[in-house]
């Protein structure tokens, strides 16, 4: 099994940093929110960006599939009581020539072999669509 590792320490009441590896990231866990950091709901959903982003990278190679690019478009919806990631939902869009079926393709393999995608699936609503880069 594969283990990871994350330190966070909170700076003051504006933030916290979390670290891994030789890699920093400032998080927003001010009450009052700040714009300048991911927030713990958003770092969820950059967190299943990556995850469909890392897998695409870990597949193309070996389904020789070519690409240009890829861009991930994630919304969730929190409920207030209890508090709860209800709804994810997503585009996932890359620049290829790639024909329907192996884009579809892609898609499944996204959507199964993520560690991220499969744990958050099991968790909640998680529905999206994959899609060519059009222009």
């Amino acid at each position: 099994m594969l283990e990871y590792t994350v330190q966070a320490h909170r700076v003051d009441a504006h933030g916290s940093i979390a670290a891994t590896k030789d890699a920093e990231i400032t998080l927003d866990t001010d009450v009052k929110g700040r714009a300048d950091a991911f927030n713990p709901a958003e770092l969820l959903l950059a967190a299943l960006a990556a995850c469909m982003i890392k897998g695409i990278e870990r597949v193309a190679p070996v389904n020789h599939f070519d690409y240009r690019g890829v861009e991930v478009r994630i919304r969730g919806k929190r409920q207030d009581s209890p508090p709860f990631m209800a709804e994810i939902s997503y585009e996932l869009i890359i620049d290829t020539d790639e024909d329907d079926r192996r884009l579809d393709l892609m898609h499944h393999n996204v959507q199964k072999y993520g560690t991220i995608f499969t744990t958050i699936a099991a968790a909640t609503k998680l529905e999206g669509t994959i899609s060519r880069k059009s222009g």
